[in-house]
Order: C-alpha cells, then structure tokens, then sequence
C-alpha cells in the first residue's frame, strides 16, 4: 500500500473499541464519552476478515490490537488466534493499559499474542490516580508482573508526560523500567483530547524529557537505525537498557511512516492526525468481494499527505480523540 511520496505502509494498527476502563485526563473527560453504538461497531469476524485482505493481498506485516483498552473486547483472543493463523504471519502486539492483564496474559501468550505496550505514567499511586481518574496503579502491575511471566517480552511501556502533574517523574519512571527489564517510551503529549484543552505551549518538548533524564543518567544515541519506528533511543549508562523519545510534535518523522490504522467501525485512517477517513464497513456490508475492498484500501492510502502537518501552529485537530481512533 504504497502513497504518492513512496511510503509503503507494512505496519496496521486495529482499533478494537472506543471503550475503556481508565479516563486519562489527557485523552477523555472525566465522565467519560459516548461510546459508538454496537451496530456501527466491526464484528470479530469482520474485523478479521479486513486483516485477511491487509496480510494477504496488501503486504501489512505488523498488525497491533489497540483501542480504547483492547482487553474489554471481548472476541479478543479469537481475533489474535485468527490473526496469528494467516500467511505470511505477522507479527502482533497489543497497547493496553494493562487493566485484566494478569488474568489474561497466559490466555493470550497460547493464542499467539508476540508483545505487548502498556501505557503507564508514573509509578506513584497518586499522581496514577490523578491522571487516569482510578486508583488502578496496583492492578497495572500486577498485570506487567503477569506479562513477564508469561514470556511476552520485551515489554515496552508507554510514558506521557505533564506540566505540573509527573514532568519532574521521568528519572524515576526510568530507573524503575530499567530495573525490571521495561523498555521505556516518552511521548510527546499529542493534540488527540475529547477536550481539545491540549495547548502547544504546555506541552513536555522531547529536549526537556532528555534534559531531565541526564540528571540522572548518562544517554548515548543507540547504534541500531531507527528505520520507520518512532522512537528514538538512547542507551543508559553505557549499558544495553535503552530509553525513547517519541517526538511527534517537535520532531516529526513523517517522512519514514509505515502506519495504516483501521478504526472499530471500519473506518481507514492514513494518518493518526487525518481529518478524512475512508469507509470500509459499509462497502463490506454492502456485499463488495475482497478484491473491491483492497482497491477501496489502496486508494486511501494514495491520499495520504507527505506529512501531518502537527508541527505547523496552523494544525487542526482531529475530531476524533485518540480512544476513537486508535494508536
């Protein structure tokens, strides 16, 4: 699935559900959103049967389950088990808040499920509960504890930063995540809120993040090419643990994505920031054959822009927040 600027997208990202157990104050209201109905929303087999096309006709390689909190979904494990079966195999993961992980990870392990990122914070309980609105930090752990048991690693953890609420955490949180063995990820607070509240000047910039980590540890850049990933890495004190910083508002790395999201109600997204989308679920329900919906795919891809266009204060945020779109 190639675009007009030679970008081939090889890496899907599947929203499950727009639901989820935590109301991250960077991501929902505290009372939470109105959640798609269930008529709108892709059934497992549907869902499915998308991936099929991706894997099998359009080159995706990497598929990763998100949401919402993709372990409410309950058809899951079905559609990872499916997933794993196709061929070529690709590999697949899943970004979750780690809420129920401990009493699924073995399940999850034996139904193919390769990694998994958890989205996680800060590691003291009242800053976790202030800014996912649930004192869950407990269960978030467990559920990590689980994870690595049951063998899915690396585990990778997910870190948005704050102004006055856990931007003076990050040695903490990294100090914590090198002990256990975490690869740790920050990433730059993205305009993705219900809300709309997100302000490019309250923003933790990926250089105060680095600025802030070298109080405390040495960072060198790591030796590995970054390729497509968005990360950039740096290892600790001259050790094999690394640390990330994903950049997506001051560091933009548009010009190497590999990414393609399907939302929940079908829905193709060429870009995380797109204000367009193009409308898979009702061609598929209208009966078009899997031939159709892969041309239907090619030609969304086509119209993806040579960037997103975050970096630019003109930018215009999508109406629809990241728990609806997927990451």
């Amino acid at each position: 699935m190639g675009d007009r600027y030679g970008r081939v997208a090889t890496d899907l990202r599947v929203s499950l559900t727009d639901r989820c157990n935590l109301r991250c104050s960077y991501c929902m209201p505290a009372e939470g959103l109105d959640w798609m109905p269930d008529e709108k929303m892709l059934t497992d087999d549907e869902i499915v049967r998308l991936i099929t096309i991706g894997v099998e006709r359009l080159g995706i390689r990497e598929v990763r389950f998100t949401g919402g909190e993709p372990l409410v979904r309950r058809g899951l494990l079905d559609v990872v088990r499916r997933t794993k079966q196709l061929e070529p195999t690709p590999d697949v993961s899943i970004t979750t808040n780690a809420l129920g992980l401990s009493r699924m990870a073995t399940a999850l392990v034996d139904a193919g499920l390769d990694r998994i990122n958890v989205s996680l914070d800060s590691i003291r309980p009242e800053t976790f509960t202030e800014i996912t609105r649930r004192d869950r930090l407990k269960d978030v752990i467990a559920g990590l504890e689980a994870a690595h048991d049951a063998g899915l690693t690396p585990i990778k953890i997910n870190a948005v930063l704050m102004r006055g609420i856990n931007d003076d955490q990050a040695p903490e949180l990294l100090a914590w995540c090198v002990e256990r063995g975490y690869e740790l990820r920050f990433i730059e607070q993205m305009p993705l809120d219900a809300q709309h509240d997100w302000k490019r000047a309250e923003m933790v910039t990926a250089e105060e993040i680095l600025t802030s980590l070298s109080t405390r540890f040495t960072l060198t850049p790591a030796r590995e090419p970054r390729g497509s990933a968005p990360a950039e890495l740096w290892n600790v004190d001259g050790t094999s643990s690394t640390v990330g910083v994903i950049a997506s508002v001051t560091r933009p790395f548009c010009g190497d994505c590999d990414r393609v999201r399907l939302t929940a109600d079908g829905q193709v997204r060429n870009c995380l920031f797109a204000r367009e989308e193009s409308d898979l679920r009702t061609s598929m329900r209208a009966g078009a054959s899997d031939d159709e919906l892969a041309i239907r795919w090619v030609a969304a891809m086509r119209g993806k822009r040579a960037g997103a266009g975050i970096d630019d204060p003109s930018f215009l945020q999508p109406d629809r927040p990241m728990s609806a779109i997927g990451g």
